[in-house]
């Protein structure tokens, strides 16, 4: 992978309430150290529900939560899913989100800046939403390794609004890099 890759935003979501899916917007604004204007994860601290039962007050370390639109390509005859309804707030297309290192800093659109966290550990709630789906957003390595491919999590470093067809460049942290684990 070289230092620096583009790709491009394809849509936005966000949800105010604790749905599955989230709405596709026309834009959504990142909030400095918060997460997505308006969305139910946004905060300093942890807003997932599971999370916050063991843990109220730990870092927010999935206030953005990314998914490469080629993982919704290879759903799509068998689950129809569509932009937003895995609950992410931003579909890419032309990065593989998940062989970025840990770290890796997303540069999106004209001044958001986000710092990719980790692996998004896909939850029962998938499989509510489409029979089997947890199956297919799950595979295993040669090695017999357990591949989590339902997107990636992130902070927000600067603020900035995000619309579809944005660019978005990517910065690799120094070496050795870190690969990416669950959050």
């Amino acid at each position: 992978m070289n230092d620096e890759r583009i790709g491009a935003v394809v849509a936005v979501s966000k949800s105010d309430t604790h749905t599955f899916s989230k709405e596709n917007c026309s834009s959504i604004k990142l909030l400095k150290g918060l997460g997505v204007e308006g969305d139910a994860h946004s905060g300093i601290t942890v807003k997932h529900r599971s999370r916050v039962a063991k843990n109220p007050d730990q870092p927010n370390l999935r206030q953005v939560h990314l998914i490469h639109s080629e993982l919704l390509d290879e759903l799509r005859d068998r689950f129809n899913v569509t932009a937003g309804q895995i609950g992410e707030n931003i579909t890419t297309k032309g990065i593989d989100l998940l062989k970025l290192p840990k770290d890796s800093l997303l540069y999106i659109g004209e001044s958001a800046v986000i710092k990719v966290t980790g692996l998004r550990n896909p939850c029962a709630q998938i499989d509510s939403f489409k029979s089997g789906l947890m199956n297919a957003v799950l595979d295993r390595d040669n090695n017999g390794n357990l591949i989590r491919k339902a997107g990636i999590m992130s902070i927000v470093l600067e603020s900035g609004e995000v619309h579809p067809g944005d660019q978005v460049r990517i910065q690799l942290p120094p070496l050795p890099h870190i690969p990416l684990e669950r959050v």
